[in-house]
């Protein structure tokens, strides 16, 4: 049963950060104790989400306990590490359902709380906006901390460096804290690292340095020689010798589960002023006993499975069939994903061909342009990312690999509204992907779609994406080897007489079927968005007098768009519905919840077609008469 503080233990006396400030900082560790306990037990997120919101409860107290929130800034990069700041900003009774439809959304947004000031989607954009602040409070000369908190994953992005390089070359007062998973204090050097980061935060350190700043005003030589003296003796004891050359004065590794030591630390940084960077990291015994809640929250967190595909679902079977078999007949054939760990489709390829598989977690614009390379030189890249993240690497995808017409095969999951976030909805992509010149795009239905496309997508000579759709509900099925002709064709899976037709791209085909039988409706799996199928689409029009288009992604220059496009090219263009996703972003509840939100479930779709349908039989008939 799960249990709700009660008012006597400190979390339970806790509804905002000014409670927190009240406490005793002897009593920061309990308290600790207490909000992890309440995470693993309460909240019913993602395993992953999960353990990197534990691993964040200290540094959460610490800093609520330090700085005058919401007053200063707090800017969390991603929402995975946040979850203990909500609970600590008043949020603790709508955190159990925060994936439940009109509750707590999973991203910061400051209609959820006066305590989050900016909307955050993907990772690595902390800095960036957290710079922007304290400029802007440098501007309006007022005097707040700005605060941004990343994991170590977020380094893989370059943008994370083009904001520590602003950053440092700016007198802006910035602190930058560096929240790591890995054992950096493993050794008895590390170990060392912690005492001298402690010494270097510390008041008597950062005294005797302003005083030496000041005294050697006047001697510009010495004071040069001095800095690179202070530069050489932290890059002896210290990791943090790159962030030093950016620009910041560079702190840690400090435990990151010691919350008194947090609280000091952040106190001494508080009074510096300039670019802070706080490296904090898992010590590893303690890491281990706080192993237990993480490993028990893995059986937790079933109230959010609906909320997302299953951790292996049919397509993904299909990708990891296929890249497994396709690897043995041809040696070419190397995978790349830009997520932390394989995704289920590819964990049996990492696992057989480790050599011939490359993680770059986060960073995908070097992984679109890293496979340019290798397909340049004659290999055959897959690249697997969520269709989301692809955003960002959008400008490697157009110059780096179409302009080039190098055969890189992207394959994208996440597809339109399965993705449990908003900001990670790849609802977007067929419309930005359009345009690309020479870019074959596949839209397949189930888990069969998939391995076919899949085939036939890596046998073209140039850049092709298949977008993986959501296969919850969708038979799995035997992988296909071949790329045979008539994969690359659409495909008719029901001809009607009624004179309607449904245009299906991608994995909402079965949500309309009963509607095709009870319409007497032709039922087309489309397949391709680019290149469409305009000698099928042409033959329909000869026995059909409407068209609906049906997909998972925006209207504006999606799917729809391309196949209305050639149909209002013929002679007597037939009359055309699009139906796909509403011009506004569909927050929270499950897959099934947000797809009826848009009007996307088969209910919805039903209604629509019917609806439409009946509209324009009354008027062919008003216009016989």
């Amino acid at each position: 049963m799960r249990r709700s503080p009660n008012e006597h233990s400190l979390l339970g006396r806790l509804n905002s950060p000014s409670d927190l400030r009240r406490l005793p900082r002897e009593k920061l560790p309990a308290l600790a104790n207490e909000l992890r306990q309440f995470l693993t037990e309460r909240v019913s997120i993602p395993a992953a989400d999960l353990t990197a919101s534990l691993g964040a409860v200290e540094l959460a107290v610490a800093l609520h306990y330090v700085y005058r929130t919401p007053q200063d800034r707090l800017v969390w990069d991603g929402s995975q590490q946040m979850h203990a700041h909500r609970v600590l900003t008043g949020r603790r009774p709508r955190l159990h359902a925060v994936r439940g439809k009109g509750q707590l959304t999973a991203t910061a947004r400051g209609a959820d709380s006066k305590y989050e000031h900016f909307a955050v989607g993907h990772a690595s954009t902390s800095i960036s906006a957290a710079l922007g602040m304290a400029i802007a409070a440098s501007v309006r000369g007022e005097r707040r901390h700005v605060v941004a908190i990343l994991g170590e994953h977020a380094l893989n992005a370059g943008m994370v460096f083009e904001a520590l390089n602003h950053a440092g070359s700016l007198p802006s007062d910035l602190l930058v804290i560096l929240n790591d998973e890995r054992d950096c204090l493993t050794s008895a050097g590390g170990l060392l690292s912690a005492q001298f980061a402690r010494a270097f935060a510390g008041p008597w350190y950062g005294q005797l340095r302003e005083g030496g700043k000041r005294m050697l005003q006047q001697m510009p030589t010495m004071r040069e020689l001095a800095r690179r003296s202070e530069k050489h003796l932290k890059g002896m004891v210290l990791p943090g010798t790159l962030f030093e050359e950016m620009g910041f004065n560079y702190t840690g590794p400090v435990d990151r589960q010691d919350a008194k030591g947090l609280v000091r630390t952040l106190q001494n940084l508080q009074r510096l002023r300039g670019a802070q960077f706080l490296h904090i990291a898992a010590h590893p015994g303690k890491r281990r006993r706080a192993g237990a809640p993480a490993a028990r929250a893995r059986n937790l967190t079933a109230a959010s499975a609906a909320d997302v595909p299953a951790q292996c679902d049919p397509c993904s079977h299909a990708l990891g069939r296929w890249a497994c078999a396709q690897a043995v007949r041809a040696p070419q054939l190397v995978c790349i994903s830009t997520a932390p760990a394989p995704p289920p489709g590819l964990a049996p390829f990492a696992a057989r061909f480790p050599e011939r598989y490359f993680r770059i977690a986060g960073g995908e614009q070097h992984a679109l342009t890293f496979a340019a390379g290798l397909a340049a030189e004659g290999q055959r890249p897959l690249v697997a990312l969520s269709a989301s993240l692809l955003q960002r690497g959008y400008d490697q995808l157009i110059h780096d690999i179409a302009l080039q017409r190098l055969p890189v095969l992207l394959v994208l999951d996440g597809s339109g509204l399965s993705a449990p976030r908003a900001p990670h909805q790849g609802g977007y992509a067929l419309s930005y992907l359009r345009c690309i010149p020479g870019l074959c795009i596949a839209v397949p239905a189930d888990a069969a779609d998939c391995a076919r496309l899949l085939a036939a997508a890596s046998a073209l000579a140039g850049p092709a994406v298949v977008h993986l759709p959501a296969a919850s509900g969708l038979a799995d099925t035997e992988s296909v080897s071949g790329g045979d002709a008539s994969a690359r064709r659409a495909e008719l899976r029901r001809e009607g007489r009624s004179g309607l037709a449904l245009l299906v791209f991608g994995a909402l085909l079965e949500s309309v079927r009963r509607t095709a039988e009870r319409l007497d409706a032709t039922l087309v799996n489309m397949r391709f968005v680019k290149p469409l199928d305009a000698q099928l689409i042409r033959s329909l029009c000869v026995q059909h007098h409407a068209f609906v288009t049906i997909e998972e992604n925006v209207l504006a220059g999606g799917a729809g768009s391309a196949a209305g496009e050639l149909l209002r090219a013929q002679r007597r263009a037939p009359a055309l519905l699009h139906l796909g996703m509403p011009e506004r972003v569909i927050e929270q509840g499950t897959y099934a919840n947000r797809l009826a939100a848009a009007g996307l479930d088969a209910g919805g779709l039903s209604t629509s077609i019917e609806r439409w349908w009946h509209a324009q039989q009354q008027q062919r008939v008003a216009a016989g008469a």
